[in-house]
C-alpha cells in the first residue's frame, strides 16, 4: 500500500509542528481509502507535551461524529518529534491501539528542516509504509 498525502496536508503538519516546539504537536489525518485529503491539528493534552501526545479527546469525539455523519473517515493521527526522533518511539509503542490507523511522525532533523516518516499501527506493532506527495 502506498499512501497518498496531499501537499497541503503535509504543509499543514509540519506548521504544526514548527509552532508547537520544544513540545509535540498532534492531529487527525482524514480522509478515505489511502488517501489523506485533511490533516486537522489539535491540542495535545498530554501531561508531558515536550516528550508525549495526546490528542484532545473533544477532537476526536467530533471528528468521528462527523465520519459516522457521511464526512471524512478518520485515518489515523499526525504528532511531531522535536528530539529529531524519525520513528515510533518507545512511548508511541506503549501507546499504541493497534487498530490498523496510520500515523505520520514529523521529526525535527535540524535547521528548521522536518522529515517525514509514515506508519501502520497494526497488530503486531508499527508497520513503515510508503507514501506519495499529491498536488492539491
Amino acid at each position: 500500500m502506498i499512501l497518498s498525502i496531499s501537499h497541503h496536508c503535509l504543509e499543514a503538519m509540519v506548521a504544526c509542528a514548527r509552532a508547537a516546539v520544544p513540545h509535540e504537536a498532534c492531529g487527525l489525518l482524514l480522509g478515505s481509502g489511502h488517501v489523506i485529503d485533511a490533516a486537522v491539528p489539535a491540542a495535545n493534552v498530554a501531561t508531558q507535551p515536550s516528550d508525549h501526545f495526546e490528542i484532545d479527546p473533544a477532537a476526536l469525539i467530533a471528528a468521528h461524529r462527523t465520519a459516522r455523519e457521511g464526512g471524512p473517515q478518520v485515518l489515523g493521527y499526525f504528532h511531531s518529534h522535536p528530539n529529531g526522533l524519525g520513528r515510533p518511539s518507545a512511548t508511541d509503542v506503549a501507546s499504541a491501539a493497534h487498530d490498523g490507523r496510520v500515523w505520520i511522525i514529523l521529526a525535527h532533523s535540524g535547521m528548521g528542516q522536518w522529515t517525514t516518516t509514515c506508519w501502520r499501527d497494526g497488530p503486531d506493532g508499527f508497520e513503515a509504509l510508503s507514501y506519495r506527495i499529491a498536488q492539491g
